[in-house]
């Protein structure tokens, strides 16, 4: 068995969850923040067969998108004061995904 922590962007958690859903995957979704822009993200957790998992990151890149926003770079932290505090573009999105093996696992 293996475990899954799937780091989906906010704008796309609800499609991820309705594809893992559609493709027989059960998952638990966390709230979570990224550190970066803290910006709302929702952490996927999905146990599954060994020999599924390459399907279930499928699911999870098909629905998870990258995208450029345009975010005021002095309120993140990212300019001193003697900077230009112009926008810039950065790239959000996708998914990042970890798996690990499963010792144990008991649905009660």
């Amino acid at each position: 068995m293996k475990l899954i922590f799937a780091i989906v962007n906010g704008d796309d958690s609800s499609a991820v969850s309705k594809a893992l859903t559609k493709n027989g995957f059960f998952a638990t979704k966390l709230a979570s923040t990224g550190g970066f822009l803290s910006s709302g993200n929702t952490t996927f957790l999905i146990c599954t067969e060994n020999e599924k998992v390459d399907d279930a990151i499928k699911v999870i890149s098909s629905k998870s998108k990258k995208r450029t926003q345009v975010i005021d770079n002095k309120m993140h932290g990212l300019s001193p004061e003697s900077f230009s505090t112009m926008p810039m573009e950065v790239q959000v999105g996708g998914a990042t995904i970890f798996v690990t093996d499963v010792e144990r696992f008991e649905k009660v």
